[in-house]
């Protein structure tokens, strides 16, 4: 049971009517009742009164068609295929692949609203501490900063995704208010001064009171990331600033990398010392169906048996072979964070695919895909990072790491490599590997010479279904073998998009289905036309 997810899940029953579906509806007269002046928490009822500043942060990353899946189906790891059973859903699936997406695709849609619901959760609470209507008798200052800081995390998604993006602060504002839009660099400029202006004031405890909040590390994480991205957002790069974000974490040794890879995801992975920033999870108190259920987005109906689990699996989202067969075979990643061969029930009897072409065979994953448009049972090795519990229901209970160790280190090595110092990031990229090849440490070894080298990654179109195919190669990529760690050590966590981008992979190569579309745009999502609509101040992104 992970107690923080417990106060979430309260205070968003708290907060209910007071969560807004978009950045133009920031005001309705009942909201400055909901809490009554009467009411002055105590420092005990801090972490409930800032939780609703948080509850966003899950509905963003992993509810139906949320930002995770934005993040890993448009990317060149993972694909959902059109199934024997379905999966097409109008085509979303495949528009994300393909890069064809629209204005009014739900990933376009949820996002925004999602994301805005949780800056309005934090302008509120703000403006109810700042106006008095909750008066903190003690740790004002900190409260507001962690607030703020958590809002900085909202727009740091709206940086991303959309870029030009209005910044609204406020919570009483005029019937009528339409914000007006900002430049995706006057969006990075205010998440990093609020990040600086706010991070004195943050707790450097790492503690069960300060997990799956933001400390002065995981703040400083957040920052750091905005530092690795600077180059995409603002044409402007700021390694040397990202190298002196990642050290204050690491001076602060509160964190350290897990002998196993697989502790930090594992179901009770609340104790892990290498999570900066998570998610609680519960099964019993996350109660929404999506929660977090990708097991049920993975898994074949059959696995059930594999798992005794409540609820039937839906059997979609598999990895891209081609990503796949990067990996060494004796890297653990590869060992254990993708479910692959024969299945079987929890008694041990062999499993027997039910439907599609392959029915009455054994159901055995392999690591081929015809295409984007056809996916029998077998196809596809399916996810399994995140441990899938025995019995589990449609929600999973690991907490989700948002920010782990693993990647503080990574930042600060790609930093170096991109700044001159290969050998440094080289000796920073061996040490986060060591866990993966306990059984061949030499194999863990990287040097600086081959971090400068282009990705392993056979890129083309591989669709059989349409017979297209190129032969692209990754070996043209700069610092391409540094894409493939970042590839190997964070599959399945929602990076993928955004690394791709920094790297200039993302428009400019092929992977199964989907074709060089070698337009810059796409590197943004569009602004959803609902949000026009409603907003006479936004103007869309180019090229939609």
């Amino acid at each position: 049971m992970k107690k923080f997810s417990i106060i979430y899940t309260f205070v968003v029953i708290l907060a209910v009517t007071i969560t807004l579906p978009a950045c133009t509806k920031l005001k309705d007269t009942p909201y400055t009742a909901i809490i009554s002046t009467s009411f002055k928490p105590t420092k005990a009822d801090l972490p409930s009164l800032v939780g609703a500043a948080y509850s966003q942060w899950r509905f963003i990353l992993l509810d139906w068609n949320g930002l995770w899946r934005a993040q890993e189906v448009s990317a060149d790891q993972l694909v959902i295929p059109k199934r024997p059973w379905g999966w097409f859903d109008d085509g979303v699936y495949q528009r994300l692949h393909k890069h064809t997406w629209t204005t009014d695709d739900d990933v376009v849609k949820q996002t925004w609203s999602r994301t805005y619901a949780g800056i309005t959760n934090c302008n509120r609470i703000i403006y109810q501490i700042e106006s008095g209507l909750i008066q903190i008798a003690e740790g004002k200052e900190a409260t507001l900063a962690e607030l703020k800081v958590v809002r900085a995390s909202y727009y740091a998604i709206l940086c991303d995704f959309y870029g030009n993006v209005p910044i609204v602060t406020k919570f009483d504002l005029p019937v009528g208010f339409l914000p007006k839009q900002n430049t995706r660099l006057e969006v990075y400029n205010f998440i990093v001064k609020e990040l600086l202006d706010n991070i004195p004031f943050l707790s450097a405890d790492n503690n069960a009171a300060t997990y799956g909040k933001f400390n002065k590390w995981a703040a400083f994480t957040l920052l750091a990331k905005m530092y690795l991205n600077a180059g995409v957002y603002t044409g402007t790069t700021k390694w040397v600033e990202c190298v002196a974000a990642c050290d204050s974490v690491i001076n602060s040794k509160a964190y350290i990398l897990e002998g196993a890879q697989k502790n930090v995801f594992v179901t009770e992975n609340q104790n892990s010392k290498e999570i900066v920033f998570a998610l609680p999870m519960d099964e019993d108190y996350t109660n929404n169906w999506n929660a977090f259920d990708l097991h049920m987005q993975t898994l074949q109906q059959e696995n059930q048996a594999t798992y005794n689990l409540k609820n039937t699996p839906w059997g979609g989202i598999c990895g891209i072979p081609q990503f796949l067969s990067t990996f060494d075979p004796a890297d653990a990643r590869y060992q254990r964070n993708w479910i692959k061969g024969q299945q079987y029930t929890a008694s041990g009897q062999m499993l027997y695919v039910a439907q599609g072409d392959f029915a009455g065979k054994p159901l055995a994953f392999i690591n081929e895909l015809p295409g984007l448009e056809k996916g029998e049972s077998v196809h596809g090795f399916r996810l399994g990072k995140f441990e899938i519990k025995m019995g589990a229901t449609n929600r999973l209970s690991n907490d989700y790491p948002i920010f782990r160790y693993a990647e503080v280190l990574m930042m600060k090595a790609e930093s170096l490599l991109r700044n001159g110092d290969a050998n440094a990031a080289a000796a920073i990229v061996t040490q986060v590997r060591q866990r993966s090849f306990a059984a061949d440490p030499a194999k863990a070894i990287v040097t600086g010479a081959q971090l400068q080298l282009g990705s392993s990654y056979a890129y083309g179109q591989q669709d059989k279904v349409n017979n297209q195919f190129t032969n692209e190669g990754g070996a043209d990529i700069r610092y391409g073998r540094f894409l493939d760690e970042l590839g190997w050590e964070f599959d399945q966590e929602g990076h993928r998009r955004t690394d791709m981008i920094r790297f200039g992979v993302f428009t400019k190569k092929s992977w199964l289905s989907h074709a060089v579309t070698n337009n810059i745009n796409k590197t943004l999502f569009p602004i959803p036309r609902t949000e026009i609509q409603k907003n006479n101040n936004l103007v869309q992104n180019p090229g939609y």
